[in-house]
Parts: C-alpha cells; sequence; structure tokens
C-alpha cells in the first residue's frame, strides 16, 4: 500500500519550498485548504508534474522567509499524517 502522501524540502533561489506528492490526487484542493492554516506558509500551488516516476500533479508550498523549513516541514507531515489518520478512522 502506497503512503498518502510524500514531501520534500527543495532548494529554489528565490523562496524556500515544500513539494508534497499526494497518492489520490482528487484531494489536492483539500490538502491546500487545510494546509493554508499554517501562519508560516507564504502561498500553496497546485502544480502539473512533467518529472520522471513521481505524481501527475504536486503541491508547491512556499515558506515565508523567517521560517526554519526543517521544522515546518516536520510540523506540516505531521498535520498530514493527522489528517490522513482521522479520515482512515471516519
Amino acid at each position: 500500500m502506497l503512503p498518502p502522501f510524500r514531501s520534500e524540502i527543495r532548494n529554489s533561489p528565490n523562496q524556500q519550498t515544500i513539494k508534497i506528492y499526494l497518492s489520490d490526487e482528487s484531494l489536492d484542493d483539500q490538502i491546500k485548504i487545510h494546509l493554508q492554516n499554517f501562519t508560516e506558509i507564504d502561498s500553496i500551488e497546485i502544480n502539473e508534474t512533467i518529472e520522471q516516476n513521481r505524481a501527475d500533479e504536486s503541491l508547491t508550498v512556499f515558506i515565508k522567509d523567517s521560517v526554519d523549513i526543517n521544522r515546518i516541514k516536520a510540523s506540516i507531515d505531521s498535520s498530514l499524517w493527522w489528517y490522513f489518520e482521522r479520515d482512515m478512522v471516519d
């Protein structure tokens, strides 16, 4: 069974970003809304992915400059695990 998501820190010359790949891309909009509660996030985009061995879509999460990207990634991952665990119980 595939995990419900995978996240990666991406190096960007302009802004810190985290890519999130969902196993079920129909949840992109719901997850985007869920993540908008984080004050450390500047913006979130849903993008088509053209890389090999990747999902067709991904969420690009743009992090504010003063935020520790490793800490916010851990917080986002924890929140997403909670989201998916809650969804599986319902």
